[in-house]
């Protein structure tokens, strides 16, 4: 069985319940699907964990990308709690890390699915959960398979374009569809896709983000499960 993680954002408290139902379940292999230590608490503790895994395939997110290519073109405020988070990330980390991260694949097609960060045509765009016009320009001339993504912290599956599935399994470490349990998913060995959501004590996590000058507004989100404004 195949374990599908997105988006874990350095929750270790997240990633530690997901594992222990993961094992319950019999997961043998993984799918690693980007932004695995940046704007979390325990950064180097959730790579670590994350290395320990066997038989697993890593893609790299945004949140990997950017501890080396920052985005320059935010607002000031946004700019400078993603400069801030990025900082504490990459002071976290052990040496020679961020040039694992940074040097990661960004797709992986393999028989069941075609996998990537945000969308196969970028890292930081994804797909909504309702249809639109961008659909097509991201899959970047995918067609006829299942396209799992994340980026957006959004569990959802619907029909894309040019007879495609479109499938986010969500974020393990950060949702934002208003449920604090951690977001992920399971492949059967006849290739059926299976969400799942996992309860664990969020406010432990949440007050290790109070520690960070930066982390008001993630303890907020993990203890939402949604940006409030």
């Amino acid at each position: 069985m195949l374990g599908i993680l997105y988006d874990i954002h350095g929750n270790l408290a997240a990633l530690d319940a997901v594992l222990a139902e993961a094992g319950s379940a019999g997961v043998d292999e993984w799918l690693l699907g980007g932004d695995y230590c940046s704007f979390g608490p325990w950064p180097a503790e959730t790579l670590e964990r994350l290395q320990g895994l066997e038989n697993t395939t890593w893609l790299r997110g945004n949140g990997e990308r950017w501890l080396v290519d920052p985005p320059l073109d935010m607002p000031t405020e946004q700019s400078q709690f993603i400069f801030a988070a990025l900082a504490s990330t990459i002071a976290a980390l052990p040496e020679g890390a961020v040039d694992e991260l940074v040097g990661l694949p960004t797709l992986a097609e393999r028989p069941e699915a075609f996998y990537c960060h945000g969308s196969p045509l970028s890292d930081v765009e994804s797909f909504a959960p309702e249809p639109g016009d961008e659909d097509e320009r991201l899959l970047a001339g995918v067609k006829e398979q299942q396209v799992v993504f994340g980026h957006s912290h959004l569990q959802f599956r619907r029909p894309g374009p040019n007879d495609t599935e479109l499938v986010n399994p969500g974020s393990v470490g950060m949702p934002l569809d208003g449920d604090t349990r951690a977001a992920w998913a399971t492949r059967d060995d006849d290739g059926e896709l299976e969400f799942r959501r996992t309860a664990y004590n969020v406010r432990p996590a949440a007050e290790k983000m109070r520690e960070y000058e930066w982390g008001e507004r993630v303890a907020e989100r993990l203890l939402n499960g949604r940006d409030l404004v």
